[in-house]
């Protein structure tokens, strides 16, 4: 055979495979059939990380590690795989994506073949995780039901009725319409037991039935029977659902004449017109100094973090910047434009909670000594990650960039044991956060030794390391505040309370909440009620124990003990009633009063936060290392 004869065929076979590979026809390679989707996916998957992931990656190690999580979700301790697809044991040689996809199929066939019992599905999916265990933590699957919840958090809406629900003694009940929504618009009530829906029964409803029957297509309606505290006869109403926003603003507020209070709970797509929305109000209300709560805050949409970073800092800069292996990744950012707070004092709240996209925020306002970070070490979370869909509408989240903050701070904690060994990092950090810290800075080497713009020392490696260490909020005793809320008994006593007592209190307070906020107490009858209630629940008044006891599953107490503690539970419960009464939003207010050792701290720390600023008016050079 001549040369010309042999190469012709294979060039053009090339030619055609290479085609489809550009067009992303992937099912023009894929057997049809019943299994087409599943090897469909296995191949999209491949793909997605050979393309996208910003670290070295062997296709070897992907392909064997894709068959162990074949043979791991068999769970057959008798399964012999020697001789067979499913052996992995010797020397394997997959050389590019087609290899790969062809010895699949063989091991996926086999086990199709030979085991038809097994959930073609659920295996295929667990090859798909045991692949992208071998990369970092965050490049995760997501199962098809969990990506619609995931993206509906991240829009930033979902469409439905518009209320926040629980299910007690097997009852829907109403914690809040949310506010401009179709229920609040019709006069849904907090309080209000949802007790039938479109002419069907609701009592014994799960979560997940709830959102199933409640939520829909906008203009599309449901009917649903409703009994209201004090009301003998059920009301019906028709609510056509709409979009309903899903705010990441928790709460927003003025501490004082000129403080405002921003809580973020995570970074989605409306994240920066709510914000700018919240400092507008704030503005209104004469604030000149703002508090920036992102304790807990676990992250979220990069191109959120830096809009809200550009409002803090002059026009040119620099914000983070983007490092991977594939260069379409690699960026620089700077601000586009002048900040709406770039002259106001800001205090950054963070705690271990704290991730990605809140450190992204933290880490400009320190590097650049615009403000003060106060609390704890965060979590350290350096890794940037794109959701790519698959066929079955599932999806796979692949880190394809590390950022570093302007200063060159890479944040990123390491993570070469186990997934739970990470995951869990925080709970190994000292108890004392200022210990914590202290040895953090110790280990760190000379290497991630960093300096802000006015030449503070930074530290990159482990998350951000505040300016000013608070240590955890705790009471001497936390076990009677635990008890309260294993039990919901803070949720139950405020939602009897409001059925007893709701209209008189409404009367009284519901057009004042400042008013409510600063001088309403409990009564001494409430009081009792409470406490009948943690009896039920298992709370004992003793007189012969020297400290908290836990006997049983029963809490045992002296009665000084109980009257010391019980003041963090009164406060709670008050935030709760604000909770049920006005919303979600003023929750905050009034826990804040009560228990937010990090924000009364950082309430001091002013004069330190405003004389920041005269560093960066020091000449002090560009941030370096």
């Amino acid at each position: 055979m001549s040369v010309k004869k042999f190469i012709a065929p294979q060039l053009a076979l090339l030619l055609i495979l290479s085609a489809v590979w550009v067009a992303g026809i992937d099912n023009v390679v894929v057997k049809s059939g019943y299994h087409q989707d599943n090897l469909h996916k296995y191949l999209q998957v491949q793909r997605r990380v050979i393309d996208n992931y910003f670290g070295e990656t062997s296709i070897n190690d992907l392909y064997k590690e894709s068959i162990l999580g074949m043979i791991s979700f068999l769970d057959d301790s008798d399964l012999n795989t020697e001789g067979t697809p499913l052996d992995v044991s010797g020397d394997i040689s997959i050389q590019n994506l087609r290899d790969s996809y062809n010895k699949f199929e063989e091991a996926y066939l086999y086990v199709a073949n030979n085991f038809p019992d097994t959930d073609m599905n659920k295996l295929v999916e667990a090859s798909i995780k045991s692949m992208l265990a071998t990369l970092d933590p965050h490049s995760v699957y997501i199962e098809p039901e969990e990506s619609d919840r995931i993206q509906e958090q991240f829009a930033g809406r979902f469409q439905g009725i518009g209320i926040q629900f629980n299910i007690i003694q097997d009852t829907i009940t109403v914690i809040t319409p949310i506010s401009g929504g179709p229920s609040d618009q019709l006069g849904i009530m907090s309080g209000d037991r949802i007790i039938a829906i479109d002419d069907s029964s609701a009592i014994g409803y799960s979560n997940e039935d709830v959102l199933r029957k409640l939520r829909g297509e906008k203009g599309t309606t449901v009917d649903v029977r409703i009994m209201r505290p004090r009301n003998s006869r059920p009301l019906n109403f028709t609510i056509t659902r709409d979009d309903i926003p899903i705010t990441t603003i928790d709460s927003h507020y003025m501490m004082d004449e000129k403080t405002g209070y921003i809580k973020i709970n995570r970074f989605a797509a409306t994240t920066h017109d709510e914000f700018l929305t919240s400092v507008d109000d704030l503005r209104q209300q004469g604030m000149e100094r703002l508090i920036l709560d992102l304790r807990n805050n676990p992250g979220g949409y990069l191109s959120q973090a830096i809009a809200i970073s550009e409002e803090f800092f002059p026009r040119g800069t620099k914000i983070v910047s983007t490092q991977s292996r594939h260069s379409r990744f690699n960026q620089e950012v700077h601000s586009r434009k002048n900040g709406a707070l770039q002259d106001m004092p800001v205090i950054a709240l963070v705690n271990e909670g704290s991730a990605s996209a809140s450190e992204i925020v933290s880490g400009a306002i320190q590097d650049h000594d615009r403000g003060l970070v106060v609390g704890r070490r965060t979590f350290g979370k350096g890794l940037v990650q794109q959701q790519y869909e698959l066929v079955d509408n599932s999806n796979i989240r692949v880190t394809i960039s590390r950022y570093y903050t302007p200063s060159g701070r890479l944040i990123q904690k390491p993570f070469d044991g186990s997934s739970e060994d990470y995951a869990y990092e925080i709970r190994h950090r000292s108890t004392d956060a200022s210990m914590d810290a202290s040895q953090f800075r110790d280990l760190v080497p000379d290497s991630l030794r960093y300096k802000t713009a006015g030449g503070r020392d930074v530290f990159g490696g482990g998350g951000i390391v505040p300016d000013i260490i608070v240590q955890e909020d705790t009471t001497s005793s936390p076990y009677l505040f635990n008890l309260m809320r294993i039990e919901r008994v803070e949720f139950n006593f405020v939602r009897e309370f409001l059925d007893t007592h709701g209209d008189e209190f409404r009367a009284q307070w519901e057009d004042d909440f400042n008013k409510f906020r600063s001088d309403f107490s409990w009564s001494a009858s409430d009081q009792e009620m409470f406490l009948s209630m943690m009896k039920d629940v298992g709370l004992e008044i003793t007189t012969d124990i020297d400290e908290p006891t836990i006997d049983d599953d029963n809490l045992l107490l002296t009665q000084e003990m109980y009257d010391e503690l019980k003041p963090m539970n009164f406060g709670f419960m008050k935030a709760e009633l604000a909770r049920q009464v006005w919303g979600s939003e003023y929750f905050y207010p009034v826990v804040n009063d009560y228990m937010n050792e990090t924000l009364t701290e950082a309430m001091k720390l002013w004069e330190t936060a405003e004389n920041l600023e005269m560093l960066v008016q020091t000449p002090t050079g560009s941030l370096h290392r």
